[in-house]
Parts: C-alpha cells; sequence; structure tokens
C-alpha cells in the first residue's frame, strides 16, 4: 500500500521515532554496562536486594512525576499552544517548572520522612539489616526525583519542537557519570555508594538537555504561574487523574518486590538484571515511539490521521520489537552468560536471570502495543480511560503474580507483567476504538501470516546458528562477543529480507521518512 507523504505525517512520527531509537540505543548500553559493573562488585545478594528496594521506591515518583503524568498532561497541551505561539508555549512551559518544583520538593520530603514505612510495605520479608538499609539508601535517593522530573520536562519541550535526538541521549551522561563515579564511590561506602552515584547521574541527565534548549532558543527556568491561564490550568487537570492512574500501575514493581523478599536470597536481583536487559528493547524501540508519536498525535486534525497514525505506530512497534523479543528468548543464557558472568555472578545467578529474562521477553510485544495506545489516550485527553486501563492492568498484575509465584517463584514474577499489558492493550483499544467511532484495522488476516512467517524464518536463523557454532562459556570475552554478534547479524538478516521480500509497509514508511528529509 502506498503512502502519501504530503498528507498524512506517519513517515515524520517514524523518521523521529528512528532519531530516538539511535539515540537510546546508546544510552542504554551504557546502561547494561552499569549493570554488569553493579553485578561484578555485588552479585545477586542481599546488599543487593535492598538496594534494588531502595531504587524503586525513588523511581516510583519519578514515573509517576516525570515520565508519566507529566508528559501525558504537559506535552499535547503545549504542542496545541505551540502551533498557534512558540512565545506563549515557552511561558507555559516556565510556569510548569515551577509547579512541578514545588510539587517534587513535597514528594521528596514525604518521602525521606516514610521511608522506614514504604521499605516494609515494599519488602515486609526483608530482616533487620537489610531492612535498614534500604531505608538509609532510600532517603539518600529521593532526592534524585527533582532532577529526572526538570529533565521529563525539558524533554517534553524539545520533543515538541522537534528535536528528539539529544532527548533520546542524555540518560547516555547519566550512565556514564553512574560508571565513573560508582568504583569510587563503592570503595569508599560499599553498596550505599551506588547511591551517590544515581544522585549524579541523574543531575547530568538534566543538565544535558537544559544545556540543549540554549541551542533551541527555548532555556527554561521557573517563572511566576499564572493560575488564571487556561493553558496551565489544563496541564494541572489533565495531570491529576493521570497522576492517579499511573501512580497505581508503580504497583506492578511494588508486587514483585513483596512477593520476592519471600523468595530466596537473590531473587529480587535477579529479577532486576532480567529487567535490564529487557529495558535495552523497550527503550530502545517502544519509550522512542511512543515518545515520538505523542506530539504527532496530539496534532492530528481529524479522526482519519489519527487513525492512520496511531495504526501505523503500533505496527511499527511491533515491526521491530517481535524479532527482538523472540531473538532474545533465545539466546537469554548466552546473552546473560556474556553480560553478567562474572566476579560474585554465579551460577545461580545466571539460570535464573536468564530464565527470568526469557519469560518477560514474551510479554515485550504486549507491552509495546499498550505503551502506544496510553499515549493515544492522552492525545485523546481521556484521562479516566487511561485511569481504567492502569487499574486493569495493576489488577492483572497482582492476580497473575500471585497465581504464578507458587509453582514457579522468580519465574512467575517475571511473566506476569508481561500478560497484565497484553490484556491491558486489548481494553485501551477498545476505548480509542470507541472514542473514534471507527474501526483501526491494526491486526488483519494479512498482517498476521506475514509477520509469523517471517519470526519463523528469524528463529530458524537462530536454532541453525547455534547448531553450527555452539557457544563456548570458556571462551575469551572477544570470542563470545563475537558469538552474539554474528547471531545477531544473521537473525536481523534473516528477519529484513524476508519482510523486504514480502513488501512490509514499514519499510516504504522508513524510506520515505529520511529521503523527505534530505
Amino acid at each position: 500500500m502506498q503512502i502519501d507523504t504530503e498528507k498524512n505525517n506517519n513517515p515524520s512520527m517514524i523518521r523521529h521515532a528512528v532519531m530516538m531509537m539511535i539515540g537510546t540505543f546508546m544510552s542504554r548500553i551504557l546502561g547494561l554496562a552499569r549493570e554488569v559493573l553493579v553485578a561484578a562488585y555485588f552479585g545477586a545478594t542481599g546488599s543487593m536486594d535492598a538496594f534494588n528496594v531502595a531504587y524503586t521506591l525513588s523511581n516510583l515518583a519519578r514515573q509517576l512525576l516525570a515520565e508519566g503524568a507529566l508528559s501525558a498532561a504537559f506535552v499535547p497541551v503545549f504542542s496545541k499552544v505551540l502551533n498557534d505561539s512558540r512565545q506563549k508555549a515557552l511561558a507555559l512551559a516556565r510556569q510548569t517548572m515551577t509547579v512541578l518544583l514545588f510539587a517534587t520538593c513535597i514528594v521528596v520530603g514525604l518521602g525521606i520522612y516514610f521511608a522506614p514505612a514504604l521499605v516494609k510495605i515494599m519488602a515486609p520479608g526483608f530482616d533487620t539489616e537489610s531492612r535498614e538499609l534500604a531505608v538509609s539508601m532510600t532517603r539518600g535517593m529521593f532526592p534524585f526525583l527533582i532532577f529526572i522530573s526538570l529533565e521529563a520536562l525539558t524533554m517534553g519541550e524539545l520533543n515538541s519542537l522537534g528535536s528528539f535526538f539529544i532527548p533520546a541521549v542524555s540518560p547516555a551522561f547519566s550512565n556514564l557519570v553512574f560508571i565513573i563515579t560508582a568504583p569510587f564511590f563503592a570503595a569508599r561506602f560499599g553498596v550505599y555508594g551506588l547511591a551517590y552515584s544515581v544522585l549524579c547521574g541523574g543531575l547530568a541527565h538534566f543538565m544535558s538537555q537544559w544545556l540543549w534548549s540554549f541551542k533551541m532558543k527555548a532555556v527554561l527556568y521557573p517563572a511566576r504561574p499564572n493560575m488564571k491561564d487556561n493553558n496551565l490550568r489544563q496541564i494541572m487537570k489533565l495531570f491529576l487523574p493521570y497522576a492517579a492512574g499511573l501512580s497505581l500501575n508503580q504497583v506492578n514493581p511494588v508486587i514483585s518486590r513483596m512477593l520476592g523478599s519471600f523468595l530466596q536470597e537473590g531473587s529480587i536481583s535477579v529479577l532486576n538484571y532480567s529487567n535490564r536487559i529487557l529495558q535495552l528493547p523497550l527503550g530502545l524501540f517502544v519509550i522512542a515511539i511512543s515518545q515520538a508519536v505523542l506530539p504527532q498525535l496530539a496534532r492530528a486534525k481529524t479522526d482519519e490521521e489519527f487513525t492512520d497514525m496511531l495504526r501505523q505506530a503500533v505496527r511499527f512497534a511491533l515491526f521491530v520489537v517481535l524479532p527482538a523479543s523472540l531473538g532474545v528468548m533465545e539466546i537469554s543464557s548466552e546473552f546473560v552468560h556474556l553480560i553478567f558472568v562474572r566476579g560474585n555472578f554465579n551460577q545461580w545467578a545466571w539460570d535464573a536471570t536468564s530464565s527470568c529474562l526469557a519469560l518477560s521477553m514474551l510479554g515485550l510485544p504486549g507491552m509495546a502495543c499498550s505503551t502506544v495506545i496510553m499515549r493515544a489516550l492522552y492525545a485523546l485527553s481521556m484521562p479516566h480511560e487511561a485511569f481504567k486501563v492502569t487499574l486493569f492492568s495493576v489488577a492483572s498484575t497482582a492476580v497473575f503474580s500471585l497465581i504464578l509465584v507458587y509453582p514457579m517463584s522468580y519465574n512467575g514474577l517475571a511473566l506476569a507483567p508481561g500478560i497484565a499489558f497484553t490484556l491491558s492493550g486489548v481494553l485501551g483499544l477498545y476505548y480509542v476504538r470507541k472514542k473514534l467511532k471507527r474501526p483501526l484495522k491494526i491486526i488483519t488476516s494479512k498482517f498476521f501470516w506475514n509477520y509469523l512467517t517471517a519470526l519463523a524464518i528469524l528463529d530458524a536463523s537462530i536454532m541453525l546458528y547455534r547448531f553450527l557454532v555452539p557457544y563456548n562459556p570458556d571462551a575469551r570475552l572477544l570470542i563470545r562477543s563475537s558469538w552474539c554478534l554474528g547471531v545477531i547479524a544473521l537473525s536481523a538478516s534473516a528477519y529484513s529480507i524476508s519482510t523486504m521480500k514480502m513488501k512490509f509497509e514499514e519499510w516504504s514508511l522508513l524510506k520515505q521518512a529520511f529521503s523527505r528529509k534530505k
């Protein structure tokens, strides 16, 4: 099917998404290097369980205020004001910055004060030593929220102004600073030193984007908020229901940590290590696409344009996520060995992380669809429906976690979120279709069978490679790295060639996107 690039913004959306993928790839690779460093120093131990609980608690507020409700409420309103006046849009962003600083300082204060209660809720199975360590690190890391919230606001502004690469690559500065400072702090303060590295990384994350805003002539600084400004009031009006919904969504990692604290020591750590690898394709593809599509959806002028853009966003997400999900599942053991097995990372940690990773990747396509669909609900200003979808996701995660943790232990906790996200994505599609009153036609019969064929070819190529060139865990790092690069290159080539031969629409969109830019 041919696309008229003059009549829709799909190539533009995909071009922005690809630029974000390139930037995100750099940051995620450094993120993996960061985890390799931490794993080598501390392995899968009780002290790392305490750090992961503390980091999760400080990250809950980040996900709620920074990467969730703030983007959902700010970007659509800012984008619409930007269409009318750049000056008014920048004034709105600066007023929002003041409100955000006030809100985050309150949350940080509450987080520090209630840290003992929060740790007790999240990890009721911890012994006294682990609990006290987690409380201390939680209090130390909570100011991280201030830096990362300001970063998220700056990113929303830059994305709306058409700048996607720098916001995508800025987490690389955060990870790089962490990698540089962690050995220094760990040598002097032990596992607690990681909290100082987290704070340093958060500051670098914000500053890299804030300095770029000078280049864009859109520098952010606090301005006195005009509470009579309808646009500012609209952001705050949207923020509250989105925050309520996303606060529920943050229960998901809490469920995992709570149940994991009753399992054998190190269970929380292996779940975290597998999640760090999951974050590579999740951030590289899913978050990049969803961040790129939100400003575009907010500017859609007709329901037909909105529907077409959403369909292409979901399909493009599946186009890149499905092969990544299947590929990582197939080589999960080898990949975990290459990345983590060194120092204190023992055989049990290797086996447990590998199985958690494979099961987590099963849910990645569902996570991809759900994330993009949630952006559609935000762009349509449907906070109540977004809340319902999030509530359903949390309830499903809790139910499946409780069902699966007994027979599958930590593996059940790795599988449950993917099932929940898949089901919540279906519910979100129902609400979007009901709002638009038109079929979305995302998954057609031809689409399904073409993807099934392409994935079968990819899977066969991986199985053939593993048969002809077995992985040797005792080989040197260079040889093991070459093995992983080889299987990635072969499977990516097989998938690319097969999808090109079947004339997948995504290749046409990619070609149009970058030829249009040129």
